[in-house]
């Protein structure tokens, strides 16, 4: 069965003309009065991702459409927002803020209760030696995501056990390597790497064995 709105009758002709669209289209209006009405910071919705964007991505949540932020879709430090969703994938998402008379609605996803350093600090320690995917380059050294949220340093004398010019010599971007971490500052939430004192290490266990 279909539903439609009536929007011409000829009778002369034994005429009737409807629009489905129109049915539609209050539908989704009344949908999103009742979003509206019910809306609230922290509240969460089931949704339908519409559209992605470089920046975000827009969740369908009954009728409105809310923007989830590049930097709210996920803990790990994304390009683009097509690596963790799709159009029509079906998430969760939780309002951060809304504007009623704008109509906007911000949204994020990322899941609070795994928050990164709680996570890191859980598991790792000084000394212990972590697979690490280089993010980003700087002239001072390499910044390596230890786990989704938390990125240590390793500095370019940290790269390796010899005289580095600049890291792009020893480390690219999306590299997954082993690495010591060294050092954790816990009121700066900073951690330092390196790849250098699993060289070192290796090297001494040598030497302790041909002795």
């Amino acid at each position: 069965r279909v539903q439609l709105r009536i929007t011409e009758v000829t009778r002369a002709r034994r005429r009737v003309v409807g629009s489905i669209r129109a049915v539609a289209a209050e539908a989704r209006a009344a949908a999103a009065a009742e979003v509206w009405n019910g809306i609230e910071v922290g509240k969460h919705y089931n949704g339908t991702v519409k559209s992605l964007t470089s920046y975000g991505a827009f969740v369908d949540i009954g009728g409105v459409d809310g923007m989830v932020h590049i930097s709210e879709l996920s803990w790990s430090r994304i390009k683009n927002p097509a690596e963790v969703v799709s159009v029509g994938d079906q998430v969760e998402v939780y309002v951060i803020s809304f504007d009623p008379e704008k109509k906007k609605i911000s949204l994020g996803m990322k899941d609070h209760s795994q928050e990164p350093w709680t996570v890191f600090t859980s598991k790792y320690a000084v000394g212990d030696v972590a697979s690490v995917r280089i993010v980003k380059l700087m002239t001072f050294g390499a910044f390596a995501e230890i786990v989704p949220g938390v990125d240590g340093l390793i500095h370019i004398s940290q790269l390796a056990d010899h005289r580095v010019e600049k890291p792009g010599d020893v480390v690219a971007e999306g590299d997954v390597v082993d690495a010591k971490i060294i050092a954790i500052d816990e009121e700066n939430q900073k951690v330092s790497l390196s790849i250098r004192a699993l060289v070192d290490d290796g090297a001494a266990d040598e030497a302790a064995d041909e002795e």
